[in-house]
């Protein structure tokens, strides 16, 4: 049994260790699992290298595309499990791409994992569109929910299911982050929050961009809006850190 893995340049698994950057657990020393394949295309997506591969026209504000081979490793979920386990972090967060496109086979990763490691603390980024299986929801600590708003370019039918937002509203464990680029979208966030029921204390509004300059423009007026609505802001930590690179 295998996984489709990200990679980082010159090509090895994107498995590293960070602090988080984003949402509720920023700043946490963190373990990072990126996985490749996703089903939606934002037009600003910072990781259009685990899923905008030669062939796919989806459009992408870059216009890069990225060759398989060189940008998708797949390994047995039993090395996946010995890579991870060599870190000492105690809390793991596997992001995308789409995790839940590749359920069964992280559920019984993680399942390997937690038995190691039973105070391991498991995060899935997902965009939202998915139904995580009981196999691997029983698995998971928190959710960090990112559902695209129009401005991603994706077709609302693709991107904003209304029977998982409600399930995702509804679970204590889900925490919403929505990217946001003008204050049209902070709009539709909150037109989805009144829908939904997403309490204020579990959405995250977060500054779309991959440097320091744009985000911390968009915060001075973010930072605004969200003390209006009750929400919480988060910045993109990483960035300032790093910039825009893999396996950070």
């Amino acid at each position: 049994m295998t996984l489709a893995l990200a990679t980082t340049k010159p090509g090895g698994p994107e498995i590293f260790a960070s602090l988080q950057g984003e949402g509720p657990s920023m700043g946490r020393p963190s373990l990072f699992l990126r996985l490749s394949r996703c089903n939606l295309a934002c037009h600003w997506c910072d990781t259009a290298y685990t899923w905008r591969f030669t062939g796919d026209n989806r459009p992408h504000r870059d216009g890069l595309s990225f060759a398989r081979e060189a940008n998708q490793l797949v390994l047995e979920e039993t090395e996946v499990i010995d890579r991870l386990l060599a870190f000492p972090q105690d809390r793991l967060v596997v992001t995308g791409g789409e995790p839940l496109l590749q359920a069964p086979a992280l559920a019984r990763v993680l399942a390997a994992l937690k038995a190691a490691r039973p105070t391991l603390h498991v995060e899935i980024e997902t965009n939202g569109t998915v139904t995580p299986p009981p196999t691997i929801d029983e698995l998971i600590d928190q959710y960090n929910v990112s559902p695209k708003l129009s401005h991603s370019g994706n077709p609302a039918d693709l991107a904003l299911i209304p029977e998982r937002l409600a399930a995702w509203a509804q679970s204590p464990r889900a925490f919403f982050k929505f990217v946001v680029a003008t204050p049209a979208d902070c709009e539709e966030v909150a037109t989805l929050a009144a829908t939904y029921g997403i309490p204020g204390d579990r959405l995250f509004v977060m500054p779309e961009g991959t440097d320091s300059e744009t985000l911390r423009t968009r915060e001075k007026w973010l930072s605004a809006t969200a003390l209006d609505h009750g929400w919480r802001m988060t910045d993109r930590l990483h960035i300032h850190l790093y910039g825009d690179t893999r396996g950070t």
